[in-house]
């Protein structure tokens, strides 16, 4: 998600695809805080709002090659400095906002909590800032999550990977041979989808086959589902940010938006009897549809929209990295209360959202920003 407003000397400013990027934030709060109420992955509500991941990495891939192909004189110190003073002061506050609630979220819906000591959380916490993915056997929530204190980092992890990648392989490569690679990718997206299990690694997912969800936790099942969702929106916006020019569109934030909203909020195909419906629609969405969406946001103007997308792109990062601690709370709280009032649970939701959006605001505004422009004047 994980890139926001880079504008190099000299090259415009992609706001509509920052505003994207917001768009695709939201849904992503609305999806993670109605998991708690669907009816298991063929129900869910918001059905394919994970699928904002994928896009999240079209974008990391245009954007990374916007900003730094045609630099022969970077290096990969200067390379690193840059992405971990953009990357990495999100990391570390969401990692310790989760720390801060983590006792607070403890019931039935992680038992694990209760048996942590704060000597565990403290080790936890300090891994967790890292970014260094953590093993089940140092689960201390139930979920098996590489960063039990804010899940959603697992996709930063993939990211860091990328950003590892591209430095050195794939800004080196030819359009040619990265299109080659996309290719190869999108053969491993396919068996995914359409869960064909060409390498045996895909069974046991029950209702999950079919889709893409996954990539979270250290198995030989999740690390290739997190790779295989990395690596063809990855390459495919590396690609095209190197050789397609986009139609110039005047005022495309809504339509794009339309477009990934629907996209997103899309109920599953199927049912769980005809899963290969659904798995051709996440290919279909990943393939070709977000790539599309991505260069019309890329030729658009934002136009009377422009104010919204530097708001919209701004306030992203920080909320993906800072909702889920809440998203916790609430779901300890919707399974500690099943029998309350709809309407209870229905201003649990609206409050827990705002609180979020909230958040992500301050936290951009008091921390984010004045970090990352320390950072720059001190390291950059």
């Amino acid at each position: 998600m994980h890139q926001k407003n880079y504008q190099p000397p000299g090259k415009p400013r992609y706001e509509v695809l920052d505003g994207l990027r917001g768009v695709a934030a939201l849904i992503v709060v609305a999806f993670h805080l109605l998991e708690v109420y669907s009816g298991g992955p063929v129900h869910q509500i918001i059905n394919h709002g994970y699928l904002a991941v994928d896009f999240f990495f079209i974008l990391s891939g245009y954007v990374v090659g916007y900003a730094y192909d045609n630099n022969p004189r970077l290096t990969a110190w200067n390379f690193a400095k840059r992405r971990l003073v953009r990357l990495h002061p999100m990391v570390v506050f969401g990692s310790l906002l989760g720390a801060l609630l983590f006792y607070f979220q403890q019931g039935d819906t992680f038992p694990p909590i209760a048996a942590t000591s704060a000597g565990t959380l403290l080790v936890i916490t300090l891994v967790c800032c890292t970014l260094l993915p953590l093993p089940p056997s140092c689960d201390i929530r139930g979920w098996a999550e590489t960063n039990p204190l804010n899940g959603p980092a697992w996709s930063l992890q993939f990211e860091y990977l990328a950003n590892i990648l591209y430095f050195f392989v794939l800004r080196r490569l030819p359009a040619t041979v990265i299109g080659l690679l996309a290719a190869g990718a999108a053969i491993l997206t396919i068996d995914l989808t359409m869960n064909l299990d060409i390498f045996n690694l895909l069974g046991g997912r029950g209702l999950l086959a079919n889709t893409v969800v996954g990539g979270w936790c250290i198995t030989e099942q999740q690390c290739y589902i997190g790779l295989t969702r990395l690596l063809y929106p990855f390459l495919c916006g590396l690609l095209l940010s190197r050789t397609v020019r986009s139609p110039r569109i005047k005022g495309g934030f809504l339509l794009c938006s339309v477009l990934l909203v629907t996209a997103l909020a899309w109920p599953r195909l199927g049912g769980e009897q005809q899963g290969w419906q659904n798995g051709l629609y996440e290919a279909g969405c990943i393939l070709l549809l977000f790539p599309t969406i991505v260069v019309l946001g890329a030729g658009s103007t934002a136009g009377r929209s422009q104010r919204l997308c530097r708001w919209l792109g701004e306030i992203s990062y920080p909320l993906y990295l800072t909702h889920y601690p809440l998203v916790y709370l609430q779901t300890a709280w919707a399974n500690a209360h099943p029998d309350a009032p709809t309407a209870t649970h229905a201003f649990v939701y609206v409050a827990v959202f705002a609180l979020s959006l909230l958040t992500a605001y301050a936290c951009m505004r008091l921390y984010d920003i004045p970090i990352r422009a320390w950072l720059r004047r001190r390291y950059l």
